[in-house]
């Protein structure tokens, strides 16, 4: 679980980031980072799992290892300049795909876009 801090929830700041930040795709997932124009506060994590990716149990499971993914890599999006604010996007292909898979996915676009 990400602690309160470092949730990201409003739509306002999920657009921005999809729109302004730098962007890494994989046969997975799609990562989106950006720094909020404040740049001031935590670094902020959120998640988009559509139905394209299953039903409520595998869309469930997809967030649930993402987000203990994240939890992993935050140290990393702290030590950003600024407040960095992370978007990650599952694909339909997230659904079927193994923990290991995913985690390497998350952990190669997160190389690529700080």
């Amino acid at each position: 679980m990400l602690p309160a801090a470092h949730r990201l929830l409003d739509s306002d700041s999920f657009r921005f980031t999809v729109r302004s930040g730098r962007r890494c795709g994989s046969p997975t997932l799609v990562v989106h980072l950006a720094a909020r124009p404040s740049g001031e506060g935590p670094a902020r994590v959120g998640f988009v799992v559509s139905k394209a990716v299953g039903n409520a149990v595998v869309r469930n499971r997809v967030k649930r290892r993402l987000r203990h993914l994240t939890r992993e890599h935050l140290p990393m999006l702290v030590g950003l300049p600024g407040s960095a604010v992370l978007v990650v996007r599952a694909l339909p292909a997230a659904g079927s795909a193994p923990y290991d898979a995913l985690a390497s996915d998350l952990r190669r676009c997160l190389s690529k876009v700080t």
